[in-house]
């Protein structure tokens, strides 16, 4: 696996924001390196079935989509986050098992792409268009680091069934 750093020269915020958003986004793509198509279909966890790193790679991918364009642009529901129900609360993760990693992968980073063109384009300080259910409202400097967290716990999960299902560890 590729060894990187995240210690940053002196940034402004929104670089320091956008640089550890892509960290932990990079980190995330690391941890799926080199693993063979049948090991990332593989749920090593017997309480988490859909803890696969398809499915979290997937998970991250929509996770995104929902707090930047739904959320934060105000776009509708769309792709499998429309399915999610009180029974399947992560569809995205269910389905992913049917697509190729490499595919998944390619997605997060076009999406990825597009992001950080919005974190660029926008001031920090701007509001949703969505509020929160209990009805207050996110800026995107919120957003950028719910996502930083969101992406780093992952990883943990990703670090975790890696090692599981072919041994490797790292990145």
């Amino acid at each position: 696996m590729t060894r990187r750093t995240d210690t940053p020269p002196t940034w402004d915020e929104r670089t320091q924001l956008a640089t550890f958003l892509d960290y932990a986004r990079d980190t995330a793509r690391a941890k799926c390196e080199g693993v063979s198509d049948e090991d990332a279909r593989k749920a090593p966890l017997p309480s988490s079935p859909l803890m696969t790193l398809c499915g979290l790679i997937s998970h991250l991918r929509w996770v995104e989509y929902y707090w930047f364009q739904v959320m934060f642009l105000g776009e509708e529901l769309a792709g499998p986050l429309t399915e999610a129900t009180d029974d399947d609360p992560d569809p995205e993760m269910r389905t992913a098992v049917d697509i190729p990693l490499p595919q998944l992968l390619a997605e997060y980073e076009e999406q990825s792409a597009r992001y950080r063109r919005l974190v660029s384009d926008h001031d920090l300080n701007a509001t949703a268009e969505r509020s929160l259910g209990d009805g207050r409202t996110a800026d995107l400097r919120w957003v950028i680091l719910h996502l930083i967290e969101e992406t780093s716990r992952h990883n943990g999960h990703l670090d975790v069934v890696r090692e599981l299902v072919d041994g490797r560890t790292g990145a």
